[in-house]
């Protein structure tokens, strides 16, 4: 399950998004006429926006981070700040032998 502060998004709430959405479908369906499909409107607007909610928790839960995840991903960005930390050092220090600009070596 992904999970985001108390969000949890497995598999009961994805089949209740899933239930829900027929059951609009089965709604807009049962309507005989024009007229009393209009007349559900605001049934309909509340429903909609019910699912559209939903649906958008459902597409960005891949966002969500389990906290190991966070976790790992907080490693790796601190690794990542230490190595460009240490690299703009030894820039600095022009004592690089792998420098490819030479002209920062020792003056002949």
């Amino acid at each position: 399950e992904q999970i985001m502060g108390d969000e949890v998004y497995g598999k009961d709430r994805e089949r209740r998004l899933v239930e829900l959405l027929r059951a609009i479908a089965d709604l807009i369906r049962g309507f005989d006429d024009d007229t009393a499909l209009l007349a559900a409107g605001p049934q309909l607007l509340k429903m909609m926006g019910d699912a559209r909610s939903e649906l958008f928790h459902y597409e960005v839960r891949i966002t969500y981070d389990l906290p190991e995840v966070a976790e790992s991903r907080r490693i790796v960005e601190e690794a990542k700040r230490r190595l460009e930390s240490l690299e703009k050092e030894m820039d600095l220090d022009g004592d690089d032998p792998d420098d490819d600009a030479p002209w920062r070596g020792e003056q002949s």
